[in-house]
């Protein structure tokens, strides 16, 4: 396929978003590049795309290397969605959905997750920034999670704290059940224009809360008999007995669902520009759509987490409230590394390999965060805490550091 580069409309340290055209037909489309030296953090993602067709899934238009201004550079083209985001839509309807609007997004997010998975594959982050809107319907994108069933074990957490299944925050395996999970803290979102947890203090806070302790998401009082049933057949903290896609696709909330919720389309450029692409976004250059836009650096950000008493609680529903743990698996200098993230809904990825992700990196000692397991969070639940604490620090070069 010969295509056009546009303008760039996302940036971080290793890979960019741009827009495209396809010089044949003059179809618009989405281009995720990175240079060469980053391959495998690309192709590990186009490796699943591109195994997946079905109209619920943001669609796969191909992979190429291009050799631009001296440097070899590796694109993933993707289906441009016009529609934007589900939290596009929210944000267009006030803040959040109607019940209705809810339930139409929910079953087409169950449709593409029933194929998804009938395919071996975990999503590993559904939440609503990563739910787009095409022509014909919901498309479940951003597969930079995502691991085929059989690849998955304990030790690795990927995903968003705050839509992470309690087994995931344990450190267990991450199956079909965490992407229930998942979708159930996305109606949440949905229907009340707040994040689960959103009362926590901190992002480790959340983790361990999750994992360890006994509590689920607050069910919305808003909601219909039949909603709020639905979400409790989701947040069944233990993942043997919570129901599966299949199941929840026969449930009265979503096999009710009222008529198709009207679309705006909106320019490549606009959709883009509106978070759907948060992962590889310069974090400078973002603007929260909730409050103004404050100006920190990695370290100070990192610093606020230990400093709330003086600071105030962090709204962890905003842009710079978030940080994104990820091990880069340097073995000679022996450090850990803390992405910044310009989302709050942003993904924690921590893994043993040593691909590098999309985000700038700040350098951290070791022994600054050595002994956190040791210190108990005043928002976990002590009875677990130590089996916790263990389960992380059993992965190689991967710490937390508040």
């Amino acid at each position: 396929m010969e295509w056009i580069r546009g303008r760039t409309i996302g940036r971080g340290s290793s890979a960019a978003v741009s827009v495209a055209t396809d010089i044949r037909f003059g179809q618009v489309m989405a281009v995720k590049s990175v240079e060469f030296s980053h391959l495998d953090f690309l192709k590990r993602e186009q490796r699943i795309l591109s195994q997946l067709n079905c109209s619920r899934v943001i669609g796969y238009k191909g992979f190429d290397v291009t050799l631009e201004n001296g440097n070899l550079m590796c694109n993933l083209l993707m289906e441009f969605a016009p529609g934007g985001s589900i939290l596009d839509a929210m944000e267009k309807a006030g803040g959040r959905l109607d019940e209705a609007t809810a339930q139409f997004y929910t079953r087409e997010v169950l449709s593409g997750l029933q194929y998804v998975h009938s395919n071996g594959v975990v999503h590993c982050d559904i939440k609503c920034c990563n739910i787009l809107m095409g022509e014909d319907g919901i498309k479940i994108a951003d597969f930079g999670c995502a691991r085929r069933v059989e690849e998955v074990s304990g030790g690795n957490l990927a995903g968003t704290p705050i839509f992470m299944a309690p087994e995931v925050a344990r450190g267990e395996k991450q199956g079909f059940a965490a992407d229930v999970w998942s979708v159930g803290c996305a109606v949440i979102q949905m229907v009340t224009g707040r994040v689960p947890w959103a009362n926590l203090s901190d992002p480790l806070a959340a983790i361990y809360r999750i994992g360890s302790g006994d509590d689920l998401p607050e069910i919305p009082r808003i909601m219909s008999e039949q909603g709020k049933d639905f979400l409790r057949r989701c947040l069944i903290r233990d993942p043997e007995e919570r129901w599966s896609v299949n199941e929840l696709l026969k449930h009265p909330f979503v096999q009710e669902q009222k008529s198709h919720p009207k679309q705006n389309s909106r320019t490549p450029t606009s959709i883009l520009d509106q978070g759907i692409w948060d992962t590889v976004n310069d974090p400078e250059t973002v603007e929260s759509p909730i409050r103004p836009k404050i100006q920190r650096t990695p370290l100070q950000r990192i610093q606020q987490l230990n400093e709330v008493s003086t600071i105030g609680i962090p709204n962890w529903e905003c842009d710079e409230d978030w940080i994104t743990v990820r091990s880069i698996g340097l073995e000679e200098n022996d450090i850990v590394s803390v992405m910044e993230t310009p989302s709050s809904f942003q993904s924690i990825k921590m893994e043993t390999n040593n691909g590098v992700g999309d985000q700038d990196y700040i350098n951290v000692s070791r022994s600054r965060s050595s002994d956190y397991g040791s210190r108990k969070s005043s928002k976990a639940k002590n009875r677990d805490f130590p089996a916790m604490s263990s389960v992380f620090n059993q992965i190689p070069g991967v710490y937390f550091v508040l």
